[in-house]
């Protein structure tokens, strides 16, 4: 009776939790965005959609620029303070554009491989493949989005790549966190933070311990992509075309 009570107790904290994230507010409406990432230096938020543009903005949503890249399917982007580029995931071609961020320029294309240890992560799919980035410490993470689990083929994981100087990434390292189709990843004071657009989530994540922290359910939407500013303001990114802020 007791954990009946207690369960009922978290039920609705989580609830609740849920419920003041309806406070957001939509700061602007760019079609089928599908990642963000802020750049401290600059103090702006820079916004990737599924068409190939590219987006600058202020914190308040005014857009400062864009610029079309060509035909790629742009499904998260991070922000590479060490060489001042943009990173971004093309689905389907399960590759990574770097992009300079000033210029809004390509710079090269790096494939991923596709296996880890003799078992096909990143399986040629219409609807799934990678889906998100972050960069922590120099190291870069990148999502599979899938509804499959580890260690079936093509599943639902976070890994991290070898690096980018080469024209082939190889997968060095798999992080089975337990939830499907992840579509946003950031890291924010030591933890990576997830979005499951399927399950309307936002997952705080020990990525040493491999752990769940906290998770929180958001209004359901499409949500893609995340981040947050330097005033701990969190942004997401929402595939019906809007940028919403947390506060």
């Amino acid at each position: 009776m007791k954990n009946l009570k207690i369960k009922k107790i978290l039920a609705i904290l989580f609830f609740i939790i849920g419920a003041n994230m309806l406070n957001a507010k939509v700061i602007a409406k760019i079609p089928e965005a599908s990642g963000i990432c802020f750049i401290k230096e600059s103090k702006s938020l820079v916004v990737a959609n599924d068409e190939g543009w590219l987006y600058e903005l202020k914190t308040n949503g005014k857009i400062l620029r864009k610029k079309h890249l060509g035909n790629y399917d742009l499904e998260g982007v991070a922000y590479d303070k060490s060489s001042d580029k943009l990173l971004l995931c093309v689905e389907k071609r399960e590759s990574i554009l770097i992009v300079d961020r000033r210029s809004f320029k390509i710079d090269k294309e790096v494939k991923i491989k596709r296996t880890y240890k003799g078992i096909k992560l990143l399986k040629k799919s219409k609807k799934q493949g990678i889906e998100a980035i972050a960069i922590d410490n120099g190291n870069i993470y990148l999502s599979n989005q899938s509804t499959k689990k580890w260690p079936n083929e093509n599943a639902s994981v976070v890994f991290k790549i070898d690096g980018i100087d080469k024209k082939k990434a190889k997968i060095n390292e798999i992080y089975n966190h337990g939830y499907i189709d992840i579509a946003g990843l950031t890291f924010h004071k030591g933890y990576l933070y997830m979005l499951s657009d399927k399950k309307n989530l936002l997952i705080k994540y020990d990525l040493k311990k491999n752990k769940t922290i906290k998770k929180t359910k958001l209004p359901k939407s499409a949500q893609e992509g995340i981040c947050f500013d330097n005033k701990d303001n969190m942004y997401i990114a929402d595939d019906n075309g809007r940028i919403l802020k947390y506060k």
